[in-house]
């Protein structure tokens, strides 16, 4: 059998290949979702706001001229300060079942970030929370989403062989939406109750563009005072935030967003759900042109999916443990329950916040899914 040799992404025609070979790999695959090629071909090129502060390189494994794996290396300057750590991490990472692949891109990610000072390797991440995270090892059968990744269960035997470790484990849950009983009464006092006494409002617009005008910016502000804490965080750059803000924005639904202001009407939390696009993203292969944009905005629009994404929970951390996640499920269960859908998906968090996990209690609700992020020292 031919060895195996790494090439580094240089072109816009290398980063095409990189982008397909994940469509290749997961063809007529019934639970894994593409990435929308023309957001994943702006996260890995130069447009990338993150680049402020990181430095990445895209690898592709071959065999014989053949397409085998994949992988991105990356150093986050700012999250290494921040958690006193020297890490370079590997980001969107595939490839056949074969150790010597898997070895050969993990090797290359290793050598690059020894090269540049840095002692171990972690990973799969991307260059920050706002991008995948987590190998996926319980949940296969479960369908992805549009901001998580998706990988065979033979990864996770790859992974210890190469020497790697558990270094973090996050959890994603099914939320049922109680249709047939309404909102939970307990639910509905507890936001009742905060809200009488911290005076907070729950503000509501008709139009995506004017909560992108009027609280943008300050949304993301609360997410990075929220989330600073969380493992491997960094905080999100203003050029960041400008991008996340037109990325996000641009296309939920305003029904779907929870704003909640204490009584002077600053911004201490927020939620974002948006509906299911995977079904969309699977219909049209990951790619707008030609008719994938029906599909998505189909979705977005007209016939939606019957469960949700939970995109975005955030408060700041002085209103966290007093109950105002409960006004974020007042607002917007109501909508749930009336739009048709049957149940919704968090976003990845960490098997130990117990912060995050007692605001399921009121939902009929199970652990579904969970990742891995694996670490290694360098010798």
């Amino acid at each position: 059998m031919s060895a195996i040799t790494i090439k580094k992404v240089e072109s816009n025609k290398d980063l095409k290949k990189f982008i397909h070979f994940s469509y290749k790999l997961y063809k007529g695959h019934k639970y894994y979702v593409p990435d929308l090629y023309l957001d994943l071909k702006n996260t890995l090129s130069d447009k990338n706001a993150a680049l402020e502060f990181c430095e990445r390189q895209a690898f592709l494994a071959l065999r014989d001229g053949e397409i085998v794996g994949r992988v991105v290396a990356i150093i986050n300057r700012k999250a290494n300060d921040a958690w006193k750590r020297k890490s370079v991490r590997f980001g969107w990472i595939d490839f056949i079942d074969d150790k010597e692949v898997s070895k050969a891109l993990l090797d290359e990610v290793e050598k690059w970030g020894k090269e540049r000072g840095m002692e171990e390797v972690i990973g799969p991440l991307g260059f920050t929370d706002m991008d995948p995270e987590g190998m996926l090892y319980e949940g296969f059968e479960e369908l992805g989403t549009m901001s998580t990744s998706y990988n065979y269960p033979y990864y996770m035997d790859h992974m210890p062989p190469l020497g790697y470790e558990k270094d973090n484990d996050w959890i994603e849950y099914r939320l049922e939406v109680p249709r047939a009983t309404g909102v939970p009464p307990r639910l509905a006092r507890v936001a009742d109750i905060v809200q009488e006494k911290y005076g907070l409002q729950i503000i509501k617009y008709k139009k995506a563009k004017d909560i992108a005008k009027n609280y943008g910016r300050e949304l993301f502000d609360v997410l990075n005072e929220g989330m600073q804490v969380l493992y491997g965080y960094s905080l999100l750059s203003e050029k960041q935030i400008d991008q996340y803000v037109k990325m996000y924005l641009g296309v939920v639904d305003p029904k779907l967003v929870s704003l909640i202001a204490d009584k002077d009407g600053r911004l201490i939390g927020t939620g974002i759900c948006m509906p299911s696009l995977s079904r969309a993203l699977q219909k049209c292969g990951g790619k707008l042109f030609p008719f994938g944009w029906y599909h998505l905005l189909k979705a977005l629009k007209w016939k939606h999916d019957n469960h949700l994404d939970m995109l975005l929970i955030a408060v700041r951390p002085e209103w966290q443990a007093r109950g105002v996640n409960a006004l974020f499920f007042k607002d917007l269960l109501p909508y749930f329950i009336s739009e048709g859908y049957d149940w919704c998906e968090t976003s990845v968090e960490m098997e130990d916040n117990m912060k995050v996990q007692q605001q399921w209690i009121y939902f009929e609700r199970r652990i579904h899914k969970r990742r891995r992020c694996w670490i290694k020292k360098i010798k």
